[in-house]
């Protein structure tokens, strides 16, 4: 459902923070969004959600519960299905994965397992505009990483996504 800016100031404090939970999975993150309105335009909303966005970030367990909101890149079969199925989908956010040779998908989803059995989270990454390869040499690029970096990287990451999926629900990107 897209929203103007106008109708999205309009809502009420729980109907805002049920729309921005869509966007991000930290209640306490999509409740200070919520609180910060009205926005006058896009760009004070980003600005608000940056601000939001780093004070959830101070509690572990609002980035946790952030990234527990992307499903998890399983086995090869529905890496095969998510990617192949975003051809018809020209504004899915993965869709760099489409052709993805399997060899690629097979390391990713292994990639993936690695990661979240290492850190305890899933792989978070931006990746609008990447293709399979490219997401896989920043998965195996981070893995070395200690938590306390891989929690900061994956926080950065979901502010980008975050800031794009705003966009998308007030029909600006």
């Amino acid at each position: 459902m897209s929203l103007t800016l106008s109708e999205f100031n309009d809502l009420s404090q729980e109907d805002a923070t049920a729309q921005l939970l869509t966007c991000c999975t930290s209640t306490s993150w999509a409740q200070t969004l919520a609180s910060a309105r009205p926005f006058a335009d896009i760009d004070a909303m980003l600005v608000a959600n940056d601000d939001a966005w780093n004070k959830a970030q101070t509690s572990e367990a609002n980035l946790i519960e952030a990234f527990d909101g992307h499903p998890q890149i399983g086995n090869v079969d529905s890496l095969k299905e998510k990617y192949r199925n975003t051809q018809d989908s020209a504004a899915h956010e993965q869709s760099g994965a489409n052709d993805a040779e399997d060899q690629v998908l097979e390391a990713l989803a292994q990639g993936n397992q690695d990661y979240l059995d290492k850190f305890g989270f899933i792989f978070i990454v931006f990746a609008t505009g990447k293709s399979a390869q490219q997401m896989l040499d920043l998965l195996l690029a981070r893995l070395p990483n200690d938590r306390e970096t891989e929690l900061a990287n994956a926080a950065a990451e979901q502010n980008k996504i975050t800031r794009l999926r705003i966009q998308k629900l007030l029909g600006a990107a």
